[in-house]
């Protein structure tokens, strides 16, 4: 403060006084400085770095004390996916069974490419779909030339999981752009590959034949079950929950009515088995011959004793695991965000999207298709690999370039464990469920040699990044894709195969034409207009809803504001009113709400300019 009377003002420095009090108060420091003229902000700077060392050493204990953490929410994300596949196979499973029951149904390619789609989106379980055709072929109720389009339906169906996982990252726009687009370049991997080797299987029989020679130059014996490394760990909780007896479903398929009435929920688990000696007589004449006892006991989990349906059980599980889900995946993302910050982060990134020195770079590619692949093989599902790698993409600490081979690699792994399931058939199955397991090993590597060898065909990633755009601008065309790709278009596609081929050919030819001119007019715009007429150079003589989604956006956007008005009225009916108009908060709400992304925290990526108008970021 300045003194009063003096002819200038002079200023005292109040840290000056704090220091000398604290010289005054400490002997040591005080003693220190009689010799040495020290600034007296160095003892500010001395006790600072103090507090600094005893920070950094806080935050490194808050931080190793989360990686447990970490693990215990990746542990319960894994044992709700499996609960989830559980409570969609209680759900939809008998439905599962009725569809591979129809062998009409299955000798058609589409349909069984669309019931391979349909059931593994039923059953969440491309491992279940496979164990049920395997089960099929072995007993001869399906030919394996059937059964290669309903492989090649699961592996598209099974990658709807992690496209819902990424869904959880909707809140921020840049995260959820990178993890639909990382979720997705699963499902358009799988949909170019099956457009390509579905018409080479029908005309030359490709993937039958090579899996066919395989067989056949192997002597192999039926071998030992196939490892289970991660259900070691999981199966004890996941157990205590709910408990399957897939037969059911093999059974419905294989056509064994006695299945139907029986409950998807086990009740009694096998204990043990021993042998009971026969009895000999005194003439050595054997009373009776040796049997097998089994001891039953009764299962220990949730719903053993329950009394309520299939659908009641599943539909209570569905709901309990997704909320699991969410949340996991939201602390999760929480986390990393916390941990991955920083120097980590560059270097995590550093490491994982690097590639080696010139001349070495391609093979980065190929070893991150093989540690994919090794991952997979270890927790035995493509659905819980790709799921957890899906927040971080979104994060930013995988590339999307990088999670295409690891998104490859985990479709090889997915094949290994089948194989190995299938060596462990009984010698008169094991040909034909090797082969099976091998349709699906091979059709994986033939898609690895299309889609990745050559960067120019890396079509899945410029799709997969298309996608993410388009769902940072309007987060509901995310739940339209889910709902077009694995359900509607596999429904119309089956519906018209089963009207009959001239009406399949009728309606698919013409879709056909039209999405190649299209695709070719894009690429012809933006590589060489000049090829092509003035007309066709733009897209703008089309009407609006032919060439962009803003009107169905606005119409979705209008249909959210009249909700929300009449939420806002009936929950303020019977409220006295000072004026007719609407308060200054509710109308910058609504115009916020009238923004082109229809999101809540869209708020926050939207401005207004001088007129009044919102307009985005």
């Amino acid at each position: 403060m300045p003194f009063q009377g003096s002819p200038c003002s002079v200023r005292v420095d109040t840290g000056f006084l704090e220091s000398q009090h604290a010289l005054q108060g400490r002997a040591d420091e005080s003693s220190r400085c009689k010799d040495t003229k020290v600034p007296i902000n160095w003892h500010r700077g001395q006790a600072g770095s103090c507090r600094n060392n005893e920070g950094g050493l806080t935050a490194g204990v808050v931080s190793l004390s989360k990686v447990p953490l970490l693990f215990l929410l990746l542990y319960v994300f894994i044992c709700s996916l499996d609960v989830l596949s559980s409570a969609f196979q209680l759900a939809g499973g008998k439905v599962a069974g009725d569809i591979f029951k129809d062998n009409a149904i299955l000798s058609n390619p589409v349909e069984g490419l669309v019931v391979g789609i349909l059931v593994t989106v039923l059953v969440q379980s491309s491992s279940t779909s496979t164990s049920i055709v395997v089960s099929l072929v072995s007993s001869g109720l399906l030919q394996v030339q059937a059964a290669i389009p309903i492989i090649m339906g699961s592996n598209i169906g099974t990658s709807v999981t992690n496209t819902i996982v990424a869904l959880m990252q909707a809140g921020e726009r840049e995260e959820f752009k990178r993890a639909f687009a990382g979720g997705t370049v699963h499902d358009c991997f799988n949909w170019l590959t099956v457009l390509v080797l579905l018409p080479l299987e029908v005309a030359s029989g490709l993937v039958r034949r090579v899996s066919h020679a395989a067989v056949t130059s192997l002597h192999l014996q039926s071998g030992h079950e196939a490892p289970e490394l991660l259900k070691v760990i999981t199966e004890p909780f996941t157990k205590i929950i709910i408990q399957l007896d897939k037969s059911v479903i093999t059974g419905l398929a294989m056509g064994d009515e006695q299945m139907r009435n029986k409950s998807l929920v086990k009740v009694w688990c096998l204990s043990n088995s021993h042998t009971i000696a026969s009895n000999i007589s005194s003439f050595g004449i054997t009373d009776s011959p040796a049997e097998n006892v089994t001891h039953h006991e009764k299962c220990k989990h949730l719903f053993v004793d329950s009394s309520l349906s299939d659908l009641s059980v599943g539909l209570i599980l569905l709901a309990a695991s997704l909320l699991v889900l969410c949340s996991c995946l939201v602390l999760l993302v929480k986390l990393l965000n916390s941990l991955l910050k920083g120097q980590v982060a560059k270097v995590i990134q550093k490491v994982i999207n690097t590639d080696f020195p010139w001349p070495f770079g391609w093979l980065a590619g190929y070893l991150a298709i093989l540690v994919g692949a090794g991952m997979t093989f270890v927790v035995q599902s493509s659905s819980v690999f790709t799921s957890a790698i899906t927040p971080l993409i979104g994060l930013g600490v995988i590339s999307l370039e990088r999670a295409y081979p690891l998104t490859l690699g985990s479709n090889i792994g997915t094949t290994t464990t089948a194989i190995l399931a299938a060596l462990a058939s009984p010698g008169d199955k094991l040909a034909a469920a090797l082969q099976v397991a091998l349709c699906h090993f091979f059709f994986n590597v033939l898609g690895i040699l299309l889609w990745y060898p050559v960067p120019f065909t890396r079509l899945p990633v410029r799709m997969a990044r298309f996608l993410g755009a388009q769902t940072a601008t309007y987060r509901w065309f995310a739940v339209l894709y889910l709902l077009l790709c694995f359900l509607l278009l596999p429904s119309l596609v089956l519906g018209l195969s089963m009207a009959g081929w001239r009406v399949m050919v009728a309606t698919g030819v013409p879709f056909v034409a039209v999405t190649l001119f299209v695709a070719v007019v894009n690429v012809l715009q933006v590589r060489r207009p000049q090829c092509l007429p003035a007309r066709l150079r733009t897209w703008a003589f089309l009407p609006a809803w032919m060439r962009s989604l803003q009107p169905l956006d606005a119409a979705i956007t209008k249909a959210t504001l009249s909700c929300t008005r009449s939420t806002s009225q009936g929950q303020a009916h019977g409220l006295p009113q000072a004026t007719g108009k609407l308060p200054a908060a509710q109308r910058q709400a609504e115009g916020l709400i009238e923004s082109p992304a229809v999101t809540p925290d869209s708020h926050f990526n939207n401005h207004m300019t001088e007129d009044g108008r919102s307009t985005r970021l």
